[in-house]
């Protein structure tokens, strides 16, 4: 569905769920995670539906990803930095759980 229209420049390697890709420097995580083809960034709270980033602009909360051990954070908005971890979210409690560790 979605594909890069350059190649990628200054490459760098970021982590989701331990497994690496990569990342052009000052790209978001959500653009990233988006050009590698990954299937879904979250599962909802309530029905375990897959998500993907939408809107791009932080405004629909579809993007949510754990990052480098913080949950709920914004994959549109967050730059991407090397060796940067990502996780998805299996619904919004769990999320919470590794928010407050």
């Amino acid at each position: 569905m979605f594909s890069p229209i350059a190649p990628l420049t200054h490459s760098i390697t970021v982590y989701l769920d331990d497994q690496p890709i990569s990342a052009s420097k000052g790209e978001s995580v959500a653009a990233c995670l988006l050009r590698a083809g990954v299937p879904f960034n979250r599962l909802t709270p309530v029905s375990g539906a897959p998500r993907l980033p939408y809107c791009m602009i932080g405004q629909c909360f579809d993007c949510l990803v754990e990052i480098d051990g913080i949950g709920n954070q914004q994959a549109c908005l967050t730059i991407v930095r090397d060796r940067m971890r990502v996780r998805r979210q299996n619904g919004a409690a769990i999320a919470l759980e590794h928010s407050a560790q």
